[in-house]
């Protein structure tokens, strides 16, 4: 990841929020959240010279915040499991049904299961389209609405977290009363032309929705009142076809290891990845599992001596810069980058980086 690179990824996750970081307060689970709140970069035109694989790793961690559907800085990774774990496992969101609830019926069953405990919120206004999407049946998760400039975000969260980030919202403004989808909210102006709307707890969750700059506060309020709650069978006909939900999972997980080289004991079948996500997300969460199970395999090859094995995890972990998914990924994030300078700077060094289950997810 180059300055640039770097700077571009950070200013385009949030182009429109000054002063974001003297404004989070304490609150460490928004930061990533802001961080990576879309992977989507402009082309970089030149590269200029790399910074340490340190800065770049700090970005990744952002990455896996999002592909693993946690937001907070504090809880990135999940907890090992007690037993049975794969070494090198990755941390990603776990607990999708067992394969035999495949198959066309059984996966549009699953959809229709998982966004039962999805907000379901749309914006009624004609000529908004649904870009971006990760989390879903997770607790935390985001979608993001465009209709030309202007763009819109609906980020969930567990109910429990309510009165820490209405506390927060508090150091940005006074809050005013609304309504939204015939749930109790609060207004919140940041300036710029940049408002958000909290709702009140609804089940296990609430919904916070949060502008891009130069809105109008009379547009904010006629989209606020176009908002409206769908059932499931709605809202999945309301999501893009080329979101990943739980019914996907297994073909879209085969589409993505098509070209890449398994690692000893991966069980294609069992890779998991929580929710709905963009193709981009989704990814980034099965690249994620394959690299951390190689690098776990060239770690227990190198302590073992065993020079054949060390050699094979390292050509597939070199051929990462071949996976088609990750090239196809490279135009949109960093996701890519990150992995490839991980890789690199374990082959040149003979070592695995300082960091980089923190930075890829690896458990």
């Amino acid at each position: 990841m180059t300055d640039k690179h770097l700077d571009r990824k950070v200013r385009d996750a949030d182009p429109y929020r000054p002063g974001l970081v003297a404004r989070l307060g304490g609150a460490e689970q928004q930061l990533l959240e802001e961080i990576m709140s879309t992977p989507k970069l402009d082309v970089v035109e030149s590269r200029a010279p790399r910074r340490g694989l340190s800065r770049r790793l700090a970005s990744a961690v952002a990455a896996a915040a999002v592909v693993t559907g946690v937001i907070g800085a504090t809880a990135l990774l999940r907890d090992q499991p007690e037993n049975g774990a794969t070494p090198g496992a990755w941390s990603g969101p776990l607990g999708l049904p067992s394969s035999d609830t495949g198959g066309a019926g059984g996966g549009y069953e699953l959809d229709l299961k998982a966004a039962q405990e999805h907000p379901r919120l749309l914006v009624g206004q004609p000529g908004w389209k649904i870009t971006t999407v990760y989390g879903f049946a997770a607790a935390e998760g985001t979608i993001e609405f465009v209709d030309g400039n202007r763009s819109v975000q609906m980020n969930w969260y567990k109910a429990d977290q309510y009165d820490s980030y209405y506390k927060d919202r508090l150091e940005v403004s006074k809050p005013e009363p609304t309504t939204v989808a015939g749930t109790e909210a609060s207004v919140f102006t940041y300036g710029g032309g940049d408002w958000a709307a909290m709702l009140k707890p609804v089940d296990s969750s609430f919904v916070e929705l949060r502008t891009s700059s130069g809105w109008e506060r009379s547009e904010f309020d006629a989209l606020l009142a176009a908002v409206k709650r769908v059932d499931a069978k709605a809202f999945l006909a309301a999501l893009p076809p080329e979101v990943v939900t739980p019914g996907k999972v297994r073909e879209e997980a085969a589409k993505v290891l098509a070209d890449i080289p398994i690692p000893p004991g991966f069980d294609v079948s069992a890779v998991n990845v929580d929710g709905a996500n963009s193709p981009y997300h989704f990814g980034a969460a099965v690249t994620g599992q394959v690299t951390c199970s190689w690098i776990a395999e060239w770690s227990r090859a190198e302590e073992a001596g065993d020079k054949e094995a060390q050699g094979q995890a390292a050509a597939a972990l070199q051929s990462s810069h071949r996976w088609k998914v990750l090239q196809d990924m490279n135009a949109e994030g960093d996701w890519p980058e990150a992995i490839w300078d991980t890789v690199d700077q374990m082959i040149k060094k003979n070592k695995a980086p300082e960091g980089y289950k923190e930075g890829l997810g690896c458990q």
